[in-house]
């Protein structure tokens, strides 16, 4: 079993600090799995809300869950909505002493649920796949191609994993999207899907999904706003500052687990990866997700003008303000492109990072960086 250390200190000092706590991430990353983890000197109750039992063990939840003590796991609570008032009403008598942990799949329907209910009760922490801080650093190649997924990246072989992941874009499109609510022709979405994979990494254009799709701008921004919500593709924005050149303002779209892009884009083997088309773009997307799962996602922007300057990710530009270059090749050099970046945002460092095996300085200000050095050396950045 693979630990994941950080998430677990994390949630665990989040359970300590508030009344109930979100952990949220999309299906099969492995929430369940972490939440048994927990070892605590209260006892722990579990409901998992996809079972029939448990959902009817709940029918009367404020009579059940009152007299709990310690801690309470409610595992894909988006099936029982309902539940968010009770948990109000129990956080809010001063007589309750339980903690209640919420594992979900849909962020949009539980935002939007305890920003009616639960505002300035809870605590939000969102989780993906296995990233290179959890496993062992010289499997960087498979976590690439195979994903962050547990079941894909675990599996016995490349075929296995790849096998997993297919039937898990099925179920999702099949049983998960329309369980959320939402009524889209399943053929619909996995071509929307597999239009963004080959365009991973690229700026969003809604006009040109319209057009592909046969469909208003509105209907394909919102089959990307529901991807997005279910954590399967990530909306970089752009950062602007106060300069005469002309910024980019649209932002980026990545399919944020690289097996899920290789499984999208046909890609069976890490030599089929290694002379693909897209390769660059899936280096960057991978290297970019290592990153943010050390330093989280609220202070990442990208930042680019239209005359070519760009940083691919420039990690909180108010405070650390160091941008990133994700480069696939061992020969590592900088570009006009970059001593602009650098200069237009007075970056304190730029790092470009690449796949080979050694870190080293270009120069005062710019530094080579290996896929094996990034979680440490992000972590280091924040907290000096």
């Amino acid at each position: 079993m693979i630990k994941r250390i950080r998430l677990l200190e994390e949630l665990i000092l989040r359970i300590s600090e508030g009344p109930v706590t979100a952990l949220l991430g999309p299906r099969q990353c492995g929430k369940t799995t972490l939440a048994r983890s927990l070892v605590e000197n209260e006892p722990v109750h579990r409901f998992d809300l996809e079972n029939p039992n448990d959902r009817a063990a709940l029918q009367n939840p404020i009579l059940v869950l009152r007299d709990l003590k310690g801690l309470v796991v409610l595992d894909e609570i988006h099936r029982m909505p309902e539940l968010y008032e009770t948990l109000r009403v129990l956080v809010d008598d001063p007589s309750c002493t339980v903690k209640f942990l919420i594992l979900g799949s849909s962020s949009p329907h539980i935002i939007r649920q305890v920003s009616e209910t639960l505002a300035g009760r809870i605590s939000f922490i969102d989780m993906g796949g296995f990233n290179l801080e959890e496993i062992n650093g010289s499997f960087w190649k498979n976590l690439w191609l195979r994903g962050g997924f547990p079941r894909s990246f675990l599996a016995g072989n490349d075929s296995a994993s790849l096998r997993w992941r297919e039937d898990f874009t099925r179920t999702f499109l099949e049983r998960d999207i329309p369980q959320l609510g939402f009524r889209i022709p399943q053929e619909a979405m996995r071509r929307f899907w597999t239009m963004l994979a080959h365009c991973h990494g690229q700026k969003w254009n809604s006009a040109e999904f319209a057009r592909s799709l046969g469909t208003g701008e509105k209907a394909a921004s919102s089959y990307l706003d529901i991807l997005c919500g279910t954590f399967m593709v990530r909306r970089l924005q752009p950062w602007h500052v106060n300069m005469k050149k002309r910024q980019v303002r649209t932002p980026k779209v990545y399919i944020r687990d690289s097996g899920m892009l290789h499984s999208l884009l046909s890609i069976k083997t890490y030599m089929e990866l290694f002379s693909h088309i897209k390769v660059g773009a899936s280096w960057e997307g991978f290297a970019l997700e290592q990153i943010l799962s050390v330093s989280g996602e609220r202070k990442a922007w990208f930042w680019g003008t239209h005359s070519g300057a760009e940083v691919d990710l420039l990690l909180d530009p108010e405070a650390v303000n160091v941008g990133f270059e994700f480069k696939f090749s061992e020969s590592v050099r900088t570009t006009r492109s970059m001593r602009m970046a650098l200069e237009d945002l007075s970056l304190n460092h730029l790092y470009i990072v690449h796949p080979g095996v050694n870190s080293f300085k270009i120069d005062e200000r710019i530094s080579a960086l290996s896929i094996s050095d990034v979680t440490e050396t992000v972590s280091r950045l924040l907290n000096p």
